[in-house]
């Protein structure tokens, strides 16, 4: 059963409707009754069917306004990379003694960026990383020898997306606290990637659906219409 700030939430939200998205920002504003700073989340839902490979979408995309998150990033890299990666800003480097950590465990970052040269070795423990969306992949860019590009972006609001089996696809778009313009800029700069994602192969209506919430708080349906002209 749902507590009483989310019911009370609910009421001032009419479900059937969809607003304008900023609208719908202001709407989660005033909703959102959490003691701390919540994250704002948009979710769609898309006319693919995630089973056939040519179908799934994901990718990446900058936030211009950034997550509001501080964002910890693994570096896995051999000796010569290592100085370029801590002057970017990465919070751990390291090869194999990283690898031993994660083997016994260890997961306790929110990005992992790789050189080629030890994605063999990272190998042992992607059954680890892989479930959490940790394992570096060259398609979100966290596979690379610019090590210090791909730290200064994920630290800078890049964020990594990719649709479930459901055929949803969400992402965290900023802090209630952010100014709504910085949020609108943020959630237009997702659902445009999202777009121009589309798959070839995807039949009917693609985007079929979009809400915007907050942590705990219900979500608010947004007129689609201009997104997908």
């Amino acid at each position: 059963m749902a507590g009483k700030n989310y019911r009370s939430a609910s009421a001032k939200v009419n479900r059937a409707q969809e607003y304008e998205l900023a609208e719908a920002i202001e709407k989660v504003k005033e909703i959102t009754t959490t003691r701390f700073d919540a994250t704002v989340d948009v979710a769609m839902k898309l006319g693919v069917d995630p089973r056939h490979a040519d179908q799934v979408v994901r990718g990446t995309v900058m936030l211009p306004f950034g997550t509001g998150k501080t964002v910890s990033v693994l570096v896995v890299c051999k000796e010569a990379k290592a100085e370029e990666a801590l002057q970017a800003g990465a919070d751990f480097v390291g090869f194999e003694d990283y690898i031993e950590k994660i083997q016994s465990g260890w997961t306790g970052v929110d990005v992992i960026v790789a050189t080629p040269d030890v994605m063999g070795q990272l190998g042992k423990v992607a059954r680890i990383l892989g479930p959490r969306g940790l394992m570096p992949n060259p398609k979100s860019g966290t596979v690379t020898m610019d090590v210090a590009k791909a730290v200064r972006e994920v630290k800078a609001g890049k964020i990594e997306f990719r649709v479930d089996k459901a055929g949803n696809i969400h992402a965290p778009v900023g802090k209630v606290s952010f100014e709504s313009d910085k949020i609108l800029g943020n959630i237009t700069s997702f659902i445009k990637e999202v777009v121009r994602l589309k798959p070839s192969a995807a039949k009917g209506q693609y985007v079929q659906g979009i809400t915007v919430s907050s942590t705990m708080s219900p979500g608010v349906k947004v007129k689609k219409d201009k997104f997908v002209a």
